[in-house]
């Protein structure tokens, strides 16, 4: 069945250029909640048609994203298995791909190498590949054959060390074939939400390595070992500082849920023990349970999924609810990690952005921030795009002859100087609100885009390798799930009857599954169809009723 896709005209823009593009790798950078994703999807569907590449692998940073990646592909025809493995054989004819982690590739690049040979490969958020060498090399060694390689990423990025595989380098900074900012997507409207940073200032004492007594504010000027003792003394939980800034964000978040009844928030914690410990205090002094994500928790990623669906207010994580996890209700967020580099900080405010449709008025987010100088230049940084993005879109109103001239009734000297980053500052532990500044963008349309800029295609179902597009259905319970959620309930299945097999007769556990193999005519569970499982279980049905 033909799936139909609206794209955004920055999608029409980058398929076109992908389409054009003379040789087998291409980057496109594009802001978080631009719609990274579909713009893949769409181009990797487009070229199985066209039989530009057969097959899909797509490489993601983290086990989470990998049933997002496989679920978002099932919307497409595209059936991609997350749950592959380098002990698994060739695959299964009614499956298109895979998706894997860099961390697996790394360890599985020869296993990969076969499945991703004349595929199309896409490398989501790329500058992974640079953040360990056996990364980088193993991406290399696994889709050198591929016959497409794309590459995405929310944040521009430089080669520090190892330079990134199909990636083009100019003076050390990779140059992509398609760039889509921040910027770009605001004045395009109902892309990216406006982000604000109230940056909240404080007064610290803490005793250094040497026993000395330091007190600082975050306007005192430190060198980094100092300035890192300073944010981390900020971000202490047996300090006043950090209880002061959560309260200050759960009433704000109280606010727009009002309008926005599902809204929810995030804390990026420095680590598992600060998670648990900022939960509790979201807890005694909010009165609020806080979802709380971290990787030793074996339900990390299903929690994740629960937050994302549903409506509680707070999720607290250290870097699971990182790039590319799509929660478009959070709305408030509060920075209280120590890890200050630029790339973490886009890839924090990438989790506020992303649009809603259905939700009334500008959508403001509001990240909070330690007034901690790199903090500050990142988010002054993010926030010029967003004063950029709004001349641009005053020339283009005043073309087309649209723009309320009385929205700059204060004269432009000062509307502009209301959209920079928003100050909220905590003089001995007193947060100053942000929201007398919010007046402001509300007289600015930041929703309002052109009918005209969506294109609504229809999408027919990639072709499978045994030339069939088999029905996605559960035979007991008529339910319809994705093909790979249909695999994995038969394999469990099939799993089930050969231990009641082994349980009932005198064969083992390798007699058994060689049997129902024979029987069904597969040389495994791993390389068959929907349709072999199916039938494998039937045989192991009829089998067991005999006994």
């Amino acid at each position: 069945m033909a799936t139909s896709i609206r794209l955004r005209r920055w999608q029409q823009r980058a398929l076109r250029a992908f389409a054009e593009h003379p040789r087998p790798d291409f980057l496109a950078v594009a802001t978080p909640g631009a719609g990274k994703t579909t713009f893949a999807l769409t181009a990797a569907t487009t070229a199985l048609h066209e039989r530009r590449a057969r097959g899909v692998v797509v490489v993601a940073p983290t086990q989470h994203l990998k049933a997002q990646w496989s679920t978002a592909a099932a919307r497409f025809g595209l059936h991609l298995d997350p749950s592959w493995t380098p002990r698994d054989a060739s695959l299964p004819a009614d499956l298109h791909g895979v998706v894997t982690t860099y961390a697996q590739v790394a360890t599985a690049a020869e296993e990969l190498r076969p499945i991703s040979e004349g595929a199309f490969v896409v490398l989501d958020e790329i500058h992974h590949a640079g953040d360990d060498r056996a990364w980088g090399t193993g991406v290399q060694r696994a889709f050198g054959g591929a016959a497409l390689r794309l590459s995405l990423s929310g944040t521009p990025f430089r080669s520090d060390t190892t330079p990134i595989p199909f990636v083009d380098y100019h003076l050390e900074e990779a140059r992509p074939d398609f760039d889509y900012g921040y910027g770009d997507a605001l004045v395009d409207g109902s892309v990216v939400r406006p982000v604000f940073f109230p940056r909240v200032g404080g007064l610290m004492e803490w005793i250094d390595h040497g026993g000395d007594t330091v007190l600082a504010s975050f306007d005192d000027e430190l060198d980094r070992q100092r300035a890192n003792q300073r944010l981390r003394t900020a971000l202490s939980l047996e300090g006043d500082w950090l209880p002061k800034v959560l309260e200050e964000a759960n009433r704000q978040l109280l606010d727009l849920r009002a309008s926005h009844p599902g809204a929810g928030g995030l804390v990026i914690a420095i680590d598992q023990d600060h998670a648990r410990g900022i939960a509790d205090v979201l807890r005694r002094r909010c009165g609020v349970r806080a979802t709380v994500a971290v990787s030793d928790d074996p339900e990390a990623s299903s929690r994740i999924s629960a937050f994302a669906a549903g409506s509680d207010p707070w999720i607290v994580a250290v870097r699971m609810v990182s790039e590319g996890v799509d929660i478009p209700r959070l709305r408030v967020g509060v920075f209280a990690t120590n890890t200050t580099t630029e790339l973490f900080f886009r890839q924090a405010v990438g989790r506020l952005v992303r649009w809603t449709d259905g939700v009334a008025g500008d959508q403001a987010a509001h990240l909070h921030l330690p007034d901690d100088p790199r903090l500050r230049r990142w988010a002054e940084g993010i926030g010029e795009a967003r004063r950029h993005s709004l001349s641009r879109r005053r020339e283009r109103d005043e073309l087309e002859g649209d723009f309320e001239r009385e929205s700059l009734a204060d004269g432009p000297e000062e509307q502009m100087s209301l959209f920079a980053a928003v100050s909220a500052v905590a003089a001995e532990a007193e947060v100053v609100s942000s929201q007398a500044a919010m007046g402001v963008v509300d007289r600015h349309d930041w929703s309002a885009r052109v009918d005209d800029d969506l294109l609504e295609i229809r999408l027919e179902p990639p072709p499978l390798p045994n030339g069939r597009q088999p029905d996605p259905i559960d035979p007991d319970t008529g339910a319809k799930l994705t093909r790979v959620q249909l695999r994995r309930r038969l394999r469990d299945r099939n799993s089930a009857a050969v231990k009641e097999l082994v349980r009932s007769s005198p064969l083992d556990h390798r007699q058994v599954n060689a049997e129902l193999n024979r029987l069904a005519g597969v040389r495994g569970v791993t390389e068959a169809t929907v349709e072999e499982l199916q039938r494998r279980l039937d045989h192991a049905n009829r089998w067991l009723s005999k006994l």
